[in-house]
């Protein structure tokens, strides 16, 4: 009887602290209300191959003007498999494999507004590139050659600074993050377009989907309508 106990009152617990379902959240967005070192969603990836190249888009309205993490990707061997960071005074930072970070200086950080941005990297050149609200930054070299391979854990919200957690509230987001998708591409220009002017893409991202999301929130993450 006292185990069976324990066990419901774990699922109960484990219920209430994390929701997590595979559903289409067009229109819906992630709202994180507070400034924490708790708040994160974890995104299930379609697929754990390992990854010669990587796009990612997605869109975020904040009012910070202090540095937050966007996009957190991590493998058992590197934190920073994959990061795009957002800086203070227009800069973006992308981050892949701890050592090799780029810096894309000039690029729009409007408050209040949703800003869309891409993200992309390609190992057989090594170019990286970010593109804002339909600007695209300068092409700019990262890292050349090698692959991210591992079982990942994707994050939104905070900034993993060891495999899934040693999270830093002064870099955790705040606001709201919508139609996020990656590819283990570089995806075409004319695709970027189309998302950047929030027209219907030919193609959905193959590791990451928003319509078709398996996630789970953790701490005080809000799931809700889009406001435009």
């Amino acid at each position: 009887m006292a185990a069976s106990v324990f066990m419901m009152v774990f699922i109960v617990t484990h219920f209430i602290t994390s929701f997590a379902e595979k559903q289409d959240l067009s229109g819906q967005m992630f709202t994180f209300p507070v400034e924490s070192d708790t708040a994160h969603v974890i995104l299930a990836p379609k697929q754990s191959k390992s990854l010669t190249a990587v796009t990612v888009c997605l869109r975020f309205f904040s009012d910070l003007t202090r540095a937050q993490s966007l996009f957190s990707f991590a493998t058992p061997a590197n934190e920073n498999a994959f990061l795009l960071f957002k800086g203070a005074n227009n800069v973006y930072e992308v981050d892949q494999g701890g050592e090799n970070v780029v810096l894309f200086w000039g690029l729009e950080d409007k408050r209040n507004v949703w800003n869309s941005v891409c993200v992309s990297w390609n190992s057989q050149t090594g170019i990286a590139q970010v593109w804002v609200n339909g600007k695209a930054s300068t092409r700019k070299g990262l890292r050349r050659g090698g692959e991210i391979s591992g079982m990942p854990s994707i994050i939104l919200g905070q900034d993993q600074d060891n495999y899934g957690g040693k999270f830093d509230k002064g870099q955790s987001f705040v606001g709201m993050i919508t139609d996020v998708h990656m590819w283990d591409s570089v995806i075409s220009y004319p695709e970027i377009a189309l998302y950047m002017n929030r027209i219907p893409m030919t193609t959905h991202g193959n590791v990451i989907n928003w319509r078709s999301l398996d996630f789970t929130t953790k701490g005080y993450v809000i799931v809700e309508e889009q406001v435009n």
